[in-house]
Parts: structure tokens; sequence; C-alpha cells
């Protein structure tokens, strides 16, 4: 259980040496990666650029004791820094200490709600959001912070929203107070990461931009001419502060927890996911996930971190950098530790437009341009729920757009639970197996006998649908149909309203001197319709093993009738 709980204890007493080379330069590359993405990503979040290096320290540390990736790289990411922003700039004025409060409480709501989630096995939660959904919010987000990011682009104040059309007016009213130099300085970062990650993915781009934007103001004296920069960055460890917590504090920040709770989940462990896939060599386990980044936020909270999850930039990095276990994450902590107790002077001098730059390029990586193609291929319906996700999230706000993405979710599976799939079946010739007569053709059939498939439960929810479409069926073929045999198989349960539909069915059908059979009835499905005493007859006349055995009866049974309709004929000419 403790090895359940803490699973440091696994890996590191059985640490190979082999992993040491690739784990040290994989956390050195990461740590390097955050430095800048910290600042940036604090100042999404409406916070001072520091508080960015201290969410990269203490959440990384708890997940590489706690967690159960390898390569996960936990810290401040771009999505969750605008969510937060989003919704304490409601209660609060950026800027202020109530604004900052409010973010570390915030860092231990979220904790606190993963933790409680992973206590309860809730690690299930995983599928409330569709992946359509999270592609539509994401790329919807992605702009939604690169628009946000315009204002230290063209050093222009422009209104700071999660609405992108309200900064989009903005920046347009404002385009004629563009600082020029501001706005070269970014395009030239934008430019540089650019290059340096197509020549080669292994080189910090970002660390490099920063380096040589840092010289250039400091060397050229750009600060004089207008360009905005960082200034006073504080060095050393952030203190331990209990955040303090009220039962107004709850109030307010619940909701807004319980919403970047799920969703930075949900982000962590579908990166973490992808990372397992490659490496092959360890399991994700969704709950102690859960349970390791609650205590992370918690943890982070006193030391004065705000929300933290798993990057995916960062991920890939880290495993892409040659890391095999969580040593590399303890080894980023490490360096972004040493940064703010010697480096945080150098840092003075750093343009607001270069971070804005690794921003943009950053948030890019959000957009799954690939998905969106197939999506198309897939499911036209799916395409258009991460359109429509994707529209309400750009133009109103991601409150907005993750609500409205899961009831259309919501209502898209019962629209498919309520129209499910049904199919009138044949016999393929020479052979016991049946198909659907509108997909195989030269198909047996007996125009006394119809066979069909339900590819559903029976369920309050799609058993109206399914009475109307046997009846209509029952109806193409008025007068000669004498059987009706359902393969009951992709059938996994029945509830009362089922129930209560088949029962009106069979009574509908011995008014047409119609007899209804089940074949490849599962056991539980069997076992309501006997608990509910469906059928009078005999079991081993309703239901078949096979639906070739049903056919063979019914067939035989046919066969017998005739028989026995002509002897009684005969007799009748005899008298």
């Amino acid at each position: 259980m403790i090895r359940r709980l803490f699973p440091i204890l696994s890996w590191l007493p059985n640490y190979q040496k082999e992993n040491l080379n690739g784990d040290v330069f994989a956390g050195l590359a990461v740590g390097v990666m955050l430095i800048p993405q910290g600042m940036a990503y604090a100042m999404i979040a409406g916070l001072p650029p520091v508080y960015g290096l201290y969410t990269a320290i203490f959440p990384q540390l708890i997940y590489a004791i706690m967690g159960t990736s390898r390569q996960l790289a936990v810290g401040p990411v771009a999505m969750d820094s605008l969510l937060v922003a989003s919704g304490i700039s409601i209660l609060a004025t950026e800027g202020t200490e109530t604004y900052l409060a409010f973010a570390i409480l915030l860092a231990f709501f979220v904790g606190a709600l993963q933790f409680l989630l992973g206590v309860l096995k809730m690690g299930f939660i995983t599928n409330l959001l569709s992946k359509p959904v999270i592609s539509g919010f994401t790329s919807a987000v992605a702009f939604i912070i690169a628009l946000n990011q315009l204002k230290d682009l063209i050093g222009v104040e422009l209104v700071k929203s999660n609405r992108s059309h309200e900064i989009l007016i903005s920046a347009i009213k404002n385009i004629g107070s563009t600082h020029v130099l501001t706005l070269v300085i970014g395009i030239l970062g934008i430019i540089l990461i650019k290059v340096i990650k197509s020549w080669n993915k292994k080189l910090p781009g970002a660390f490099l931009a920063l380096v040589l934007g840092i010289a250039a103001v400091y060397g050229l004296g750009l600060h004089n001419q207008g360009v905005s920069i960082v200034e006073n960055i504080p060095s050393g460890l952030p203190q331990f502060i209990i955040p303090d917590i009220t039962l107004t504090h709850f109030k307010t920040l619940v909701p807004l927890a319980g919403t970047l709770a799920v969703i930075s989940f949900i982000e962590a462990y579908s990166v973490g996911k992808a990372m397992e896939s490659k490496a092959k060599s360890y399991k994700i386990v969704p709950n102690q996930e859960l349970i390791a980044l609650g205590t992370s936020n918690m943890f982070g909270s006193f030391f004065q971190a705000f929300p933290a999850t798993a990057g995916f930039s960062r991920s890939a990095v880290n495993y892409e950098s040659g890391a095999k276990t969580p040593l590399a994450g303890i080894i980023s902590a490490v360096i972004v530790t040493l940064t703010l107790l010697f480096l945080t002077p150098l840092f003075y001098y750093l343009p607001k437009a270069i971070l804005a730059s690794i921003i943009m390029i950053a948030v890019v990586n959000l957009i799954e341009f690939a998905y969106l193609k197939y999506l198309w291929r897939t499911s036209k319906m799916e395409f258009a729920l991460m359109l429509i996700t994707f529209l309400v999230t750009f133009s109103f706000g991601m409150v907005e757009g993750i609500v409205t993405g899961v009831a259309l979710s919501i209502l898209l599976l019962l629209f498919k639970a309520a129209n499910p799939h049904m199919a009138v079946l044949g016999r393929i010739k020479g052979f016991t197996e049946y198909r659907n007569e509108k997909r195989f053709k030269d198909l047996e059939s007996w125009e006394h006998l119809l066979i069909i498939r339900i590819d559903a439960p029976f369920a309050f929810v799609n058993i109206q649908t399914i009475k109307e479409w046997i009846l209509n069926e029952i109806q193409k073929r008025e007068g000669k149909l004498k059987k009706v045999i359902i393969d009951a198989g992709p059938v996994s349960y029945i509830d009362a309203t089922g129930i209560d539909g088949i029962r009106d069915l069979i009574d509908t059908l011995k008014k047409k001197e119609i007899e209804l059979i089940f074949s490849e009835v599962i056991g539980p499905v069997r076992d309501a319709f006997h608990r509910n005493h469906l059928f009078s007859e005999k079991a081993s006349e309703i239901f078949f093993m096979t639906t070739d055995e049903a056919v063979t009866y019914c067939i035989s049974e046919d066969f017998k009738n005739q028989h026995a309709n002509l002897a009684v004929q005969a007799n009748e000419k005899t008298l």
C-alpha cells in the first residue's frame, strides 16, 4: 500500500546506472525550458513572473515522489494559467494582494479536490470530456492565449479577456500605437524559436531566445527606447505560508477549482498516456495520478505556487531527451531552484515581447490540425461538436465553451442511444452466418420469417424506437409473416422500461398471430425476462443459443404446420 501511494519506493531502490545520463540530460533540458515558460505562464495568469518559477519547483518534486508516469513534467501550463486569470479577475483586481492570495488559495482547492477524487477512485472522470470537445476547447484556448499576448508583442496596453472578440476590437482600436521596436523583437523571437526547433528539437530554443533578448536589451539600451522589460525578480526560495482559508473563500473558489481540477487532470492524464504508449515500460494509474497531482498542488500552495499540471511540450522534451525515471523531474526542479537562488538578477532586462513569443510558439501545440482532418473523415457529427465547442469558447469564454461541449456530448450520446443501429438479417448461402441484407447480396430469406438484430441495450431511451422499427418491418410483410427472431447478442442489458416495451411488443404480435423468438441472449438479459415472466411457453421454444438454431427451428415448425394443414385438407376431401 505504501509503495502504491509512493511509487518512488518502487523505482528508486532499483535505479539502474545506465538511466542516469538520460535523466540528467532530460532534467537539464526541461529545467532550462521551464525558466522562460514558467515566467511567461505566470504572466498569463496575471501574476509576477517569479511565481511561475515557484510553481515549477515543489509541484514537480512532489509528483516525482507520488506520480506513476516516468516522463511527465509537472508545472505551470498555458491553458490552466488562462483559466486562473479568467476566473480570479472576476473576483479581484490583477496586481493586488487579494488577486495573488486567491491564485495561491485556488491551487490548494484544486489539489484538495483532485486528492479527494483520487481517494474516492474517480479516475474514470477522464471519460467525461470527449476528445472532440477537448480538441475544440484547447484549440480555442490556444487562440485566446495568443491574442492575450498581443499587448506585449506590439507594446500597447490592451484589454485582457477570455473573449477573443474583445481583445481583437481593442487591438484594432490601438493598432496605430504599436511600438515598432517591441514588435520587431517579438517577431524575431518567434522566428528564432521556430528555426532552432526545426533545426534541432533538442536545443532549448526558448531559452536561447531569452538569452539573446536580454543581451540585446542590455547591450543596446532598448529599455530606454520604450521596450518593456521584466525588471526586478525577487531572488531566493518562496516562503512557507499556509493559505488563509475561510468559508467565503471556499464558496467563492470551489466552482472554479472544480473546473480546473478536472480539466488539468484530463490534460495531465492524456499526456501521461501518450508517454506511456511510447515508453511501453510502465502503466499510468488514474486514481494515483489524481492523488499525486492533488498533493502536488496542495503542497505547492504552501510555497506560493498557483495551479500546476503536466505540460505536453515539456513532457515531450523530457521523453525525447532520454528521461527514464522521475529523477529527471527532480533535476529540473533543482535547476529552477538554483536559478531562484543565484540567477534572478540576470533576468532584469528580459523583454516581455520575448516571453510573448515563447507563449505563442508554445500554444501552437494545443491546436491539433491533424485531428481535424481525422474527425472530418470519421464522424461529421463529432466534427460539428468540436467546431461548436471551439466557436463558443472562442467567442464567449472558456467556462461557457466547456459547459457547451459537455452538454452537447451528452445530447449526442443520448441521440445515438435513442437511435440504435438495427438490421434485417439474411443467411449467407452455404453457411450458418447471418448478415445485414442492406450490406450483403444473395442472402437466404423466408417470407414467413423475419430475422432482426438490435445493436443496443433495451433501455428507456430507445425501446420505443426499437418497437416502432420492428412493427414497421412487420407491416411490410403483413399477412405472410409467422415468426420474428431477434438476434439479441449485442443487447448487453435491459431495464424496467425495456421489459415493459418487450411485453407490449409480445402482446401486439400475439394479436397478429406472430411468434416472437430470441437468439444469443446473454445470461443477465435472459434472467430479467424470466424474473418478469415475459414468456409462458417453454424456454427451449423461445430462446436459442444461435440464430441459425432459431431459424432451423422456425423452418421445421413451418414444415410441420404445412404437413398438418395438408393432412386436414385430405381428411376433409375423404369425408
